[in-house]
């Protein structure tokens, strides 16, 4: 494995993860900061709620493909090495978060990590987005939805692969997704976090 190639990779998992994409549907759809409304993410769920439908929905699918793309270079470039492939999706995660374009003040990493564990284990990926849908369309709450998908994800890595890389970045994931909406967990333990259709 070439060194200089697996932090190439690394590099460019968190180029791929910090593009701005929500940031961007706020300036360019109605001439808005989206960290200065709403949650302060930039991130789909914001979007939604600040710009629209349509420019959230490209959003989210652009936020997947980050993640993925940052999996599925890794592991074309250095194939069979779990932990770059593993590297580079965290990578991408955090340039999500802490986007150095935007003073390192992103998203709240759901759907980049959706698209990390698309490219890592598409299967477990798919379930957990099947609990995200389920829980969305039973409490219309985005933020428990990604919760419950993020503490979903451990469990459902463990039973479906061997591959221990795997099982830690879906710790690592679960609890950055957890510490992300930390906030949020406490509007719902109070009652007051919006709904889907609802302002802040």
């Amino acid at each position: 494995m070439g060194l200089i190639t697996a932090l190439l990779l690394l590099a460019i998992g968190y180029l791929l993860g910090s593009i701005p994409s929500g940031y961007l549907a706020g300036r360019w759809c109605k001439g808005i900061d989206l960290r200065e409304l709403g949650s302060g993410s930039t991130g789909a769920t914001n979007v939604l709620r600040q710009v629209g439908k349509g420019p959230a929905l490209v959003v989210f699918v652009i936020d997947v493909a980050k993640g993925a793309a940052a999996v599925l270079m890794a592991g074309s470039l250095l194939p069979g090495h779990d932990w770059i492939q593993v590297l580079a999706g965290l990578t991408a995660l955090a340039g999500h978060i802490w986007p150095v374009w935007l003073g390192f003040k992103g998203g709240k990493a759901v759907a980049t990590g959706l698209g990390m564990f698309l490219g890592l284990a598409w299967p477990v990926g798919l379930a957990c987005f099947g609990i995200f849908l389920t829980t969305l369309t039973l409490f219309r709450i985005v933020s428990l939805s990604s919760v419950l998908a993020a503490i979903s994800l451990p469990l459902l890595m463990a039973a479906s692969t061997d591959g221990s890389a795997k099982v830690v970045v879906a710790l690592v994931a679960m609890a950055l997704v957890i510490w992300r909406h930390r906030s949020n967990l406490q509007r719902i333990v109070a009652g007051t976090e919006p709904k889907i259709g609802q302002k802040r």
